[in-house]
């Protein structure tokens, strides 16, 4: 049985209610789409015959005649590749978009497109023959770096270098035999955001990505917002200062420079050296490098140098979330990838600049979170990326 795709707009519609709701009952379907019993019954008629949808069992009763519950057909399985800063991530989900099986291991970008992308394929045929399945319904695929999404291929970026405009969406494609869709990773957590964490109950939030690679998604009025020419959000080289550090784009003072991990482990460094940390001293001492989770595991032991350290970062970028809450108006400001155990004190910080510096109007009932779902935010919303074009009408 060969998966097309929806038909017409009632059955695309019927299927994204199905992979955000879950399973639900003929007669509610039917209502919810304001279709006619017969009508509806044939839409899915012509659904199940694809492979798409299947009964769940019996629903609840209403009174009379029972009905059954339809759901995602169980053999629609969506891939999800997330390339990461130093780790390549990837999944299998059902048409739900949970994470059904996943493999993670590290990776070095800087060996080329090719060797990356061709693991990832690996990695995705070995989790689709171990689920038993012929093909793919589609896979979605995050990279820290601008993304031309009509293309599907990474701009020119810091963070993937060698990487420019390498064909990553036609060479899934042509590998695995399934539609690919490709986007940077903060529209791709945003998007694992409204589909399955915090950001579900909002039409209208910012979602901000921490890590070597800072940037940001936006959710504006129920839908992912990318720009003309998909270049929205990127706020890592936002210049903060004209006489700041010196940034791996080539400018100087950039939102990274000052708040991206691999900035504050280079100052970790150097206080260490200084001897102003006795924590990071000994932390490098037997290591021989630090990293971001020293930082952290420094910060939340208190070490007041590497407390100092996250707490500057955190003020910086939230003098940028200044201006883009006065500028876009969300109802809700998401923070994900922080290091674990820093996410209190970078709440802190971060709150007090925006709820101090930022109009009433703007900021009067907006909460500012730590993201719920850790690292899977990128891995559903790839998935998720992949399903609208999967579940759209033909």
């Amino acid at each position: 049985m060969t998966m097309v795709g929806p038909e017409n707009a009632d059955q695309a519609r019927l299927l994204r209610m199905l992979r955000d709701d879950g399973p639900r009952s003929r007669v509610e379907l039917a209502d919810a789409l304001g279709l006619a019993r017969a009508r509806f019954g044939a839409e899915v008629d012509r659904l199940a015959a694809q492979g798409l949808v299947e009964t769940a069992g019996p629903a609840a009763s209403r009174g009379g005649r029972r009905s059954s519950l339809l759901r995602i057909a169980e053999q629609v399985r969506f891939g999800a590749v997330v390339v990461g800063e130093g780790r390549l991530d990837v999944a299998l989900t059902d048409g739900e978009l949970r994470v059904l099986a996943r493999h993670g291991e590290p990776i070095d970008v800087r060996v080329g497109p090719e060797a990356v992308v061709g693991r990832a394929v690996e990695l995705l045929a070995k989790l689709r023959v171990e689920a038993g399945l012929a093909r793919l319904a589609g896979i979605g695929v995050a990279l820290p770096a601008p993304v031309a999404v009509r293309d599907g291929a990474p701009a020119s970026s810091p963070a993937l270098p060698g990487w420019h405009r390498f064909p990553v969406r036609d060479t899934v494609a042509a590998e695995l035999g399934c539609p690919v869709q490709v986007d940077n990773d903060a529209n791709l957590m945003a998007l694992g955001e409204h589909h399955a964490g915090t950001g579900r109950a909002f039409n209208d939030f910012l979602y901000v990505k921490l890590g070597d690679a800072v940037g940001c998604g936006l959710v504006l009025d129920g839908a992912l917002y990318r720009g003309a020419t998909s270049g929205a959000g990127h706020i890592a080289h936002l210049q903060l200062t004209e006489d700041g550090p010196l940034c791996v784009c080539g400018n100087t003072g950039c939102v990274e420079a000052y708040c991206g991990d691999a900035a504050l482990v280079r100052q970790a460094v150097a206080a260490a050296r200084a001897g102003r940390s006795a924590a990071l001293g000994d932390r490098l001492a037997a290591a021989g490098a630090l990293t971001m989770a020293d930082v952290a595991g420094a910060a939340t032991d208190g070490d007041p140098i590497a407390q100092t350290l996250v707490r500057d970062a955190a003020r910086r970028l939230g003098q940028v979330l200044v201006n883009l809450v006065s500028f876009a108006n969300p109802a809700i400001v998401i923070i994900g990838g922080a290091a674990p155990g820093i996410g209190p004190v970078l709440l802190a910080e971060i709150r007090g600049v925006v709820y101090r510096r930022s109009t009433p109007l703007a900021t009067d009932s907006m909460p500012i979170v730590l993201s719920d779902l850790d690292d899977r935010a990128a891995l559903i919303g790839a998935a998720r990326l992949i399903s609208d074009q999967v579940f759209a009408a033909c």
